[in-house]
């Protein structure tokens, strides 16, 4: 869709919501709506005393009309959001026709990786061997940065969905019915009235994942004909190398509504999706597989098999009898249905029926049989169309639909040891790490642990793992997707999650032979990522864990990075650099100890949080730290942008998969020895410019009254709190709301601070002509990406706007912090300018120039009406009005700059 025709069907929306607007507001206060709204594009223009009469027009409204003027910018964003998704779409549909014009693979597309493989010389045998390593896990997760809810998203998706007609025939009934949902999204509540339980967040991700079911088995066509097509001759065997994880109701640390019981529940709701859906799947493709016997014959396997089942059981053979004994697939879809529908109904609590599955692994098999009986009976184009993608699904998502994730944090881990070996051994809490060590190192005692004599956090982390090995012996491993350990300083924080698995599993299975649990430390700050390297070294050394190891067919182990507190605690530039080293120094361990590593990426949905392009930063990772695999963790909004439409989410997959092949097959992507030199140089001028700042006496003053992160806080956005405790020192900050806060401010500080006087330093040291960094961003991709992603967080940043925020700070220092902020903004945006060669941020990507450009002008009253709104509560602490006033803001705010945390 072009821009022009996507800016006529925007205004075609603007213009009915102004409708709706004026007929619930009546027509004053819309007037007054449209001289904001001019006034605020005044200002942009630089007409003088635009700003200051916007401000005077927003101070002038009472808190209704305020409250009006705050939802129908909020809404004109929303559908701003709709209209770009519908323009991405088309833009999509169209290159996907451009290129078939063409005969060429389409850009970023699995067909273009399979294609780009073959030019760089790889045989039919190196592609299979990519195709074995090939993992691919986006995992799901519930960090409160949605600020949107989901009854809202509902009637967005509604009102997309419509868009088409209102250009066609049908024009006016299409306008009839945005009339009626823009009415409904009017009179609806914008915010949750309280914070979300946790069951309704898992709720929330499955209704995102939904759009998985139909886009997955695309996925897996794709490769397959990709591969066909480039080597013709060959016969490739695609692996399952999709699967989807998920934190939600799994992920304890700092959130004490996730419970065991919680996490149970979550399994079992995974568990029901997943039956749910391939019950519908079953049902849908029966009336479609109706092939006849007398026409063409079906293997007699399957027949005797539907014979020795009806005998078996009577109820099928009731549900059997209707259809025509000549029907064998329809009859064999008919006991596939049979016994999904016993394994749904047994999981509500109901006594297990007769016939239902046991496991996935039945189902698949059953599926197999249907799938060879008609490949051998000259229906491969009814294989190919209608089974192999269920043997897809299946392959995917099982009877767990997505892997639960357990995270909790290692000092509650080791609380816990603690505590059950002074039950054990009588050891009190001073004991040293080496006699830990020795301690963990032994048999474990026979006795169980009695639950009674723990403390309540103590008993709710060892009942996390008696839940645990309760799941896999019933359900196997997949339904667990791995034990995260969140802050992992040293190998002890490993061991003792080790032990505790060891522990739990032998209270609930004897001595069965323990499962394999992946269990997975996370390194999050500047500190834990330099020694990441070393830890995992001396843990591959000890030998109860080397043993641990031993136990799968491949020595196999999972390492998380985690982007959001690294960013926090050193800085954009310092944090990039050191994510980027220790993957690269972890796969040199990994393969120093004949290690298979994956490194999962804790990356977030904010450019301040490893957000950005997904490609883009695929392409950014060492080859040989990703080596065909990828995890990484999809958060908050970001849900909803990539997994809301069908065609968008596989839009985002193929791109994942295309990113990960071609990085994977990068042989010679060594940086130039100088390039790491400059980057080392520049990382640590940047760790300091910013530990400077953060470290001043007056800066976290400055982050309480400068941004709005006292609202965020009691925004009922997710069910988990949004601090660990009360907040004395930067560490005590979770980096989701530090970044959130920074963003509404149009600060976008973690994005950008300290990129400046790094690049700076460097130039007046080294690079006098900045040769250097010119090649470095043209032909290093790790430098391509950290620079573009500043380069857009410069440009959704306004420092003029980021000062009147900055005039809400009473103290003296606050005027000093902000020059010293503004300054580095201007050092920054002009380093970025100059690497790139461009005269204007963004000149190079126009059409997300012009879509900042074009928001900029409705944000701006926002961020004006938020300012004044703070102010006065600060005076009104106790103000319900000025409460709800500023939540409204904060969301709008967000749908404007389509980013949160």
């Amino acid at each position: 869709m072009p821009h022009d025709q996507n800016q006529r069907m925007l205004d075609q929306l603007v213009d009915l919501l102004d409708r709706v607007v004026r007929e619930q507001v009546g027509e004053a206060l819309a007037d007054a709506m449209l001289r904001i709204r001019r006034l605020a594009m005044e200002r942009r223009a630089g007409l003088p005393e635009a700003e200051s009469r916007l401000t005077e027009e927003l101070r002038r409204l009472g808190d209704s009309e305020l409250r009006a003027v705050i939802r129908s910018l909020s809404l004109f964003f929303d559908l701003a959001n709709v209209t770009e998704d519908r323009q991405r779409i088309s833009v999509l549909r169209k290159r996907a026709q451009e290129a078939r014009r063409q005969s060429i693979p389409r850009e970023e597309s699995i067909a273009e990786a399979i294609h780009s493989m073959k030019q760089q010389g790889a045989s039919a045998a190196d592609l299979q061997r990519r195709l074995d390593q090939l993992q691919i896990e986006p995992v799901f997760t519930a960090h409160p940065s949605e600020a949107k809810r989901r009854t809202t998203r509902t009637l967005l998706r509604r009102i997309r969905r419509r868009l088409p007609g209102l250009g066609g025939p049908d024009s006016r009934e299409a306008e009839q019915k945005l009339l009626a949902d823009l009415t409904v999204l009017w009179q609806s509540d914008l915010l949750r009235p309280e914070r979300p339980p946790v069951m309704s967040e898992v709720s929330r991700g499955l209704f995102f994942a939904a759009t998985l079911w139909d886009v997955v088995p695309e996925i897996y066509r794709e490769l397959r004909d990709a591969v066909s097509d480039a080597y013709p001759q060959h016969h490739f065997e695609v692996p399952q190398f999709l699967s989807f994880g998920s934190w939600i109701g799994g992920d304890r640390d700092g959130h004490p509504f996730v419970t065991p019981e919680i996490t149970r529940k979550t399994l079992a709701r995974l568990r029901r999706a997943a039956l749910e859906n391939h019950l519908a799947y079953c049902r849908d493709i029966s009336s479609r597989v109706v092939m006849s016997d007398l026409q063409v014959p079906s293997d007699t396997e399957l027949q005797q098999t539907l014979e020795t089942k009806a005998e078996e059981w009577p109820d099928l053979a009731a549900r059997l009898e209707p259809i025509s004994r000549f029907e064998t697939y329809r009859r064999f879809l008919k006991l596939i249905e049979y016994r999904l529908d016993c394994a749904l109904k047994s999981l509500h609590g109901e006594v297990p029926p007769a016939g239902r599955y046991e496991s996935v692994g039945e189902l698949r098999k059953d599926l197999e049989n249907l799938n060879q009986s008609i490949l051998d009976n000259r229906g491969k184009r009814i294989a190919d169309e209608i089974v192999q993608p269920w043997i897809d699904l299946v392959d995917t998502f099982g009877f767990h639909f997505a892997s639960l994730e357990i995270r909790q944090n290692s000092e509650a881990h080791h609380q816990c040891l603690i505590e059950i070996l002074k039950l054990q051994h009588g050891v009190d809490g001073d004991v040293a790490d080496d006699q830990l060590r020795e301690l963990l190192a032994g048999d474990i005692p026979p006795e169980r642990v009695d639950l009674e004599q723990l403390t309540p956090k103590s008993r709710d982390v060892y009942e996390t793992f008696l839940l645990v090995a309760d799941e896999v012996r019933t359900w196997g491993l997949r339904p667990i997707g791995g034990y995260i350990i969140s802050m992992t300083h040293k190998p002890l924080n490993v061991l003792t999650v080790l032990w505790l698995w060891k522990t739990a599993w032998q209270a609930t299975a004897g001595d069965e032979e323990l499962p394999h649990l992946r269990i997975i430390p996370l390194f999050e700050t500047i500190e834990d990522l330099q020694h990441a390297p070393a830890i995992m070294d001396e843990l591959f050394q000890i030998p109860e864990y080397a043993n641990y190891l031993a136990g799968e067919s491949t020595r196999k182990q999972t390492v998380m990075v985690g982007y959001s507190d690294s960013t926090k605690d050193g800085g954009y530039l310092s944090a990039c650099w050191e994510l980027h080293c220790a993957q690269e120094k972890l796969a040199d361990t990994a393969d120093a100890h004949h290690v298979e590593l994956t490194i999962f990426h804790g990356r977030g949905g904010s450019l301040g949080r490893g957000g950005g392009p997904a490609a883009r930063a695929i392409r950014s990772l060492p080859a040989r730290a990703v080596r065909g695999k990828l995890r990484v963790t999809e958060q908050g909004e970001v849900l909803a942008e990539r997994y809301d439409d069908a065609r968008i989410a596989h839009r985002h997959l193929e791109q994942l998969t295309n990113a990960t092949l071609l990085v994977s097959a990068q042989t010679n992507n060594e940086p130039d020895p100088a390039w790491v030199q400059a980057m080392t140089q520049m990382a640590d001028a940047s760790f300091a410019k910013y530990r400077a700042l953060v470290q001043h006496p007056g800066f976290l003053a400055y982050f309480d009254q400068a941004t709005p992160i006292s609202e965020i806080e009691s925004l009922p956005i997710g069910s988990r709190p949004s601090r660990r405790n009360q907040r004395r020192s930067l560490g005590d900050l979770r980096a989701i709301p530090w970044t959130f806060a920074w963003t509404q401010s149009r600060h976008l500080l973690p994005a950008w601070y300290g990129v400046g006087t790094a690049v700076r330093a460097h130039v007046d040291a080294h690079d006098q002509d900045w040769t250097l960094l010119h090649a470095m961003y043209e032909h290093w991709p790790m430098f391509t990406a950290l620079i573009d992603n500043a380069e857009l967080a410069l440009a959704k940043a306004d420092m003029k706007i980021a000062h009147h925020y900055a005039g809400l700070m009473q103290e003296p220092e606050g005027e000093a912090i902000w020059r010293e902020i503004s300054m580095e903004y201007e050092r920054s945006r002009g380093a970025v300018l100059l690497i790139t060669g461009r005269l204007e941020l963004l000149s190079g990507t126009s059409w997300l120039s012009r879509s900042i450009q074009s928001r900029n002008p409705y944000v701006d009253p926002l961020n004006f009406a938020q300012i004044d709104l703070l102010g006065r509560r600060r005076q009104s602490p106790e103000s319900e009005s000025l409460n709800d006033l500023l939540k409204l803001s904060i969301q709008g705010i967000a749908s404007g700059l389509r980013t949160t945390g």
